[in-house]
């Protein structure tokens, strides 16, 4: 199963605040860990919500909303995607992860839709088809 492991931003993060050297090679070592295990399949970090917008949608209206945004609890500040068997094994792994910062943060973790999850939307052939072109490749549902 794939899932995508969200790393909430922090106060200081949002602010610009860069984790320090010691905390950034602890999680260099962790992605390490993950890429030799085979769970890594991507991650980035974010920048800032300075550097951000929020597109609001309303029928057929759209709004642009500029950051910096005033509530960071919800904000990601990176994400990773993982190959894990199940979502148990996703939480051992991520309790493993190093913290970014010296307070409270968080991380969240959710499971990709896989196709078979989008049976009622589509036929068993179309299930059992292989995707074409990029989308195919990048194992989208």
């Amino acid at each position: 199963m794939r899932v995508m492991v969200f790393a909430k931003t922090t106060e200081d993060s949002d602010k610009g605040a860069a984790p320090t050297p010691e905390a950034f090679a602890a999680m260099d070592r962790f992605i390490e860990e993950l890429v030799k295990a085979g769970v890594f399949v991507a991650g980035a970090g974010l920048k800032n919500s300075a550097q951000a917008k929020r597109i609001v949608y309303e029928g057929s209206r759209r709004t642009i909303i500029d950051g910096p945004f005033a509530e960071t609890r919800e904000l990601v500040g990176g994400f990773s995607i993982w190959e894990v068997k199940d979502m148990d094994e996703a939480v051992v792994w991520a309790k493993r992860s190093p913290s970014p910062t010296s307070g409270r943060s968080e991380i969240e973790i959710r499971p990709f839709y896989e196709a078979a999850d989008l049976a009622e939307f589509m036929t068993p052939e179309e299930l059992a088809a292989p995707r074409d072109g990029e989308r195919g490749k990048l194992g989208v549902a």
